[in-house]
């Protein structure tokens, strides 16, 4: 059964640290799992989640302090003291160390790693902390089981038990040379339906997927998805074996990158949640509002300049709205499905070719909308040319706008910018004004104003 934080036990928690009652509250939260344990230290106060975080020993803490989010971890370590931060990342994969000390401070940096205890695990923090941000390096954990290919199984299966201590769960065993140079794989079952006397580099599989250590993690995540690996090795320019990534953080690249996309495509220019201040909220959301007010200042010219076809067929300007907004919709519907497929890795094919099949598929749902927009406008006014004018610039306009949003993050990509900005206002924008343009052009040359 799932684990609910209720406004009971909530108020039952702060009673006991008003009542600094420690044992209770050890009690309380001994069988509750560390990602729960987060989401309390979210619900309760910041004083209550210090008391919290100091009382339950360093094995569940440096758990939690991983699952919480980044404003609270950061103001929870800036009351912890570089001992005490030490304690805590001491207990973690070495991957998740480097993120905790990389939030420091460069000053505070250098006083948690000097009070590890273990040189091993501070030198590995000091390598991860080196690596650039955003690369398989930096996400990379130092923990693995490796093998010398040189070795017995029987030597192999005494020597693996201490390294499987470090590791907290075995993906693959990766097996290397005298120069540590990575050069083959074992999966648990080959280890142990082998003889005891076999050498290594008899039974291991020289296929092994691997990514450079200076690949990016997007690309790193494309490749885990398109093989379906649970963890992958990290190698340096001359093959030598650094660490590994599991899926497990590869889940958050995706996290982060979906969220990212999704904030661009709603035109928010920088990372932000509900609760930054309004000072973030308003420098992320500025910049595309600006450019919204931008399209209707043009949106605005434009129709100033068709003023004799309003005095004319004042009908016009009532389906404006609609124009723009099939527009806009049109534009918004193929980037995103470009922008996904750029996402997976799915577009294939020249840019060209891309562009016929756009245009094709706009022109036969343009058709199909502007019959029956047609059909509704020669009934309403009893006008055949009026009728014919808007049908057709519908057409034209929701072409034209399946072509700008296929073409648009196609370019964008091909430029290494992130095509999801492509999906966001940049792309409405963009369509309404060149809809209203070509509403008006075409209804002018058929109404002959």
């Amino acid at each position: 059964m799932a684990f609910e934080i209720t406004a009971d036990f909530l108020e039952k928690i702060v009673g006991l640290i008003y009542e600094k009652n420690d044992s209770a509250i050890k009690k309380l939260f001994a069988e509750v799992h560390f990602a729960d344990i987060a989401e309390v230290l979210d619900e309760v106060n910041f004083e209550e989640a210090i008391y919290i975080i100091k009382l339950l020993d360093s094995e569940k803490t440096s758990e939690i302090l991983t699952e919480l989010d980044e404003d609270i971890r950061e103001k929870i370590l800036e009351n912890l003291s570089a001992q005490e931060i030490a304690d805590e990342v001491g207990e973690m994969d070495t991957d998740d160390a480097a993120d905790i000390i990389g939030e420091l401070s460069e000053e505070r940096q250098k006083k948690v790693i000097n009070a590890l205890e273990d040189d091993d695990l501070a030198a590995d923090i000091k390598e991860l902390l080196s690596y650039e941000e955003n690369t398989a390096g930096a996400l990379m954990a130092k923990e693995l089981v490796k093998v010398y290919e040189t070795w017995t199984v029987a030597g192999c299966m005494r020597r693996i038990r201490g390294q499987a201590k470090e590791v907290t769960r075995v993906h693959s065993i990766y097996v290397v040379n005298k120069e540590d140079k990575l050069v083959g794989r074992l999966s648990l079952k080959d280890l142990i339906i082998a003889k005891s006397d076999q050498k290594i580099a008899d039974i291991a599989k020289d296929t092994v997927d691997f990514v450079m250590v200076d690949e990016e993690d997007e690309t790193v995540a494309k490749i885990m998805a398109k093989y379906d690996l649970e963890a992958i090795p990290v190698v340096d320019k001359n093959h030598v074996l650094l660490g590994r990534i599991t899926i497990d953080d590869i889940v958050d690249v995706l996290k982060e990158e979906a969220d990212k996309d999704y904030q661009m495509a709603a035109g928010l220019t920088q990372d932000v949640d509900s609760d930054d201040s309004i000072l973030q909220l308003t420098k992320a959301r500025l910049p595309w509002l600006f450019l919204g007010l931008i399209g209707g200042v043009g949106a605005f010219i434009i129709m100033e300049g068709f003023q004799s076809v309003f005095a004319k067929y004042a009908t016009l300007f009532f389906f404006t709205p609609l124009i723009a907004a099939m527009a806009g919709n049109v534009g918004v519907q193929s980037s995103a499905i470009i922008v996904q497929g750029l996402a997976n890795d799915d577009v294939k094919g020249s840019i060209n070719s891309r562009l016929f099949k756009e245009m094709l598929l706009a022109a036969l749902n343009g058709i199909i909308l502007a019959l029956f927009l047609f059909l509704f406008v020669w009934a309403y006014q009893g006008k055949l040319d009026l009728a014919m004018a808007i049908s057709v610039s519908l057409v034209v306009v929701i072409i034209i706008a399946g072509l700008i949003g296929t073409f648009v993050p196609l370019f964008l990509n091909k430029r290494g910018i992130d095509p999801a900005i492509a999906t966001g206002p940049f792309i409405t924008t963009s369509n309404d004004i060149f809809g209203i343009l070509i509403y008006f052009m075409i209804a002018k040359l058929i109404l002959g104003i």
